[in-house]
């Protein structure tokens, strides 16, 4: 994969006495790779899978018999794995990306923490951004992601040097 357009697809890089095809995609520990910087259309993806998964157990994360730490546990144990997948060690986050995750991990825990009554004024309200953080006592999605990318390239940095992962490493066209 290259992120210069004009190369010609015909092109391959050989490893040992291995020959790779230069490709416009292919799918990486469940993650479609492209050309392009990108990865707008997996994390949309993800997000999709994430938002099926939660609306399969909203009921649960809405119940008034499961404790807040157990719902804690049902998010970071059914809903983000289907999110994460095995791939997000690959994803190069732009701001607007991490918006979208933090969007939907604020959405999910609202459901989990539900409303708090504002004593001032005597009405219900949904928490803010900041007290969600603060009730929530994990990594948020966007530090779980960056710290399974940081681990991924320390195995990678760690790895002999016949091995094919270290020598594609800082290959470019």
């Amino acid at each position: 994969m290259s992120r210069d357009q004009n190369v010609r697809r015909s092109q391959s890089m050989k490893i040992d006495n291995s020959s790779f095809e230069r490709v416009e995609q292919f799918k990486y520990l469940g993650t479609t790779l492209t050309n392009q910087t990108s990865m707008q259309k997996e994390i949309k993806s993800r997000l999709k899978s994430g938002n099926a998964c939660f609306h399969l157990v909203q009921n649960f994360l809405s119940s008034s018999l499961l404790s807040k730490n157990l719902k804690s546990k049902i998010y970071r144990t059914i809903i983000l794995p289907v999110v994460f997948c095995m791939g997000c060690e690959t994803w190069s986050l732009t701001l607007r990306e991490e918006h979208r995750l933090r969007v939907f991990e604020n959405r999910v825990l609202r459901r989990i923490f539900g409303l708090k009554r504002d004593e001032v004024i005597r009405e219900w309200r949904k928490l803010h951004n900041e007290e969600l953080n603060d009730l929530y006592s994990s990594s948020n999605i966007v530090q779980v992601i960056k710290s399974r990318r940081m681990r991924w390239a320390g195995h990678v940095a760690h790895m002999e040097e016949r091995r094919g992962g270290t020598q594609g490493y800082g290959w470019e066209s």
